[in-house]
């Protein structure tokens, strides 16, 4: 299916590693442009290079998100090198393990930052270029804001966040024919992912539990299949979706956990 994404300027935050970076190359593969916005200067351009190297477009925008300002530049420097933006796809975030017994006020507050926050205000930013464009706007989110974790307060209510805002913006953008849906994953295999298991006393056992636990050949989810479903989301044949929450996680979520017993 040809996704009709040509010289599409989409931005996409944290998009130099993990989740974002099989974004980027996708819509790259797709014939876009993706702008990588990301915290890591030679992170984002080792993944532009490996772009380019094979014969695509990429652009990065070095910005610390938690920083309000830098959301705002970034998206200045954007619109300075290309004059229009047709999608944004909010990416950057970590489970950082901020919990509610032995969390804080201040650790809550930042990792709101590290994991929200910016999704609003890129999405601000953007909002005048996307108008023009009638652009889309995808949101990364994850199971944790459904299904809880544990000792992880301020990321689940990060993603919850994540989720209203889908909806909302959705019910607002409507006017300017301007579609939102969020992807929500489960268990993706990334780098990120990868180094936490492996600080784990026997990680192939673990590793082995979880994949037990995913109905769907019992394996991670990939970040080519989360990317995937990015693209069509932004682009235009998927025209007459918009507020919707998709998950791509081998119905980790909501399929019957008798499954995962045969």
């Amino acid at each position: 299916m040809d996704l009709q994404l040509q010289d599409k300027i989409i931005v996409v935050s944290g998009g130099a590693k993990g989740i974002g970076e099989g974004i980027v190359k996708l819509l790259a593969d797709e014939g876009a442009i993706p702008v990588i916005i990301g915290r890591n200067e030679k992170d984002n351009l080792k993944t532009v290079d490996e772009i380019t190297e094979s014969g695509g477009k990429c652009f990065q925008v070095t910005a610390e998100l938690i920083n309000p300002q830098a959301c705002a530049n970034a998206i200045e420097d954007v619109l300075k090198e290309f004059g229009e933006i047709h999608g944004l796809v909010n990416n950057a975030g970590v489970n950082d393990g901020v919990g509610l017994e032995y969390g804080n006020y201040e650790a809550f507050v930042a990792s709101l930052h590290k994991n929200l926050i910016h999704y609003y205000l890129l999405a601000h930013y953007s909002l005048p270029a996307l108008k023009k464009t009638k652009g889309s706007i995808v949101n990364i989110s994850s199971k944790t804001a459904e299904t809880g974790q544990g000792n992880t307060s301020a990321y689940a209510a990060g993603n919850g966040g994540r989720n209203a805002l889908t909806r909302e913006w959705a019910v607002e953008l409507l006017k300017y024919g301007i579609r939102v849906n969020a992807v929500v994953v489960a268990e993706c295999w990334t780098p990120l992912y990868e180094k936490w298991i492996n600080t784990l006393p026997d990680p192939q056992k673990k590793l082995n539990e979880i994949t037990a636990k995913i109905p769907l050949e019992n394996r991670m989810t990939t970040a080519e299949e989360i990317a995937n479903t990015v693209a069509f989301l932004l682009s235009e044949k998927s025209s007459h979706t918009t507020g919707q929450l998709i998950h791509v996680d081998g119905g980790y979520v909501h399929l019957d956990r008798a499954l995962v017993n045969g």
